[in-house]
């Protein structure tokens, strides 16, 4: 299956739909298989000890899945997070942008299914892995027209 969204198309598309955190996030490449995303880490995306968030984290491995899906299917916007496992393997860098490489592990007409990695950026070892099942709204739902 071909992208149904360009990188760029990608990028303004999540402009629209996320404008409240579209900034924090930047799609550094994107194939009909995966995609990698980048968390422009602040002070905000901090916890105590200068370490990066769980919640930051969390939203990096979800907007990627969401991203991803939203690559090979179009515009989509109610496609929710319907399952999510997150193991934090090591701490991230707090001085350090995330870097989360996805891969789309199922894309069927109502679930999707990928896997993350996250390193801090510079470092070859991963500080976290996910994995985020999403539900795709039907074709022809009132949920699909939406987007």
């Amino acid at each position: 299956m071909s992208l149904a969204l360009s990188k760029q198309d990608l990028k303004e598309y999540l402009e629209e739909v996320f404008p409240q955190v579209h900034s924090d996030f930047v799609v550094e490449e994107l194939t009909e298989t995966s995609i990698t995303m980048r968390l422009r880490v602040e002070d905000r995306h901090l916890r105590p000890g200068g370490t990066v968030s769980g919640p930051s984290m969390f939203g990096l491995a979800d907007v990627s899945v969401y991203a991803m899906v939203l690559a090979r299917k179009g515009r989509q916007s109610l496609a929710v997070t319907t399952n999510s496992s997150l193991d934090f393997l090591r701490k991230p860098e707090g001085g350090a942008d995330l870097i989360a490489e996805c891969k789309l592990l199922k894309l069927g007409r109502t679930l999707a299914v990928g896997d993350v990695l996250m390193y801090s950026e510079g470092s070859d070892k991963p500080v976290a892995r996910a994995s985020i099942t999403y539900s795709i709204p039907p074709v022809g739902s009132a949920a699909a027209a939406f987007g």
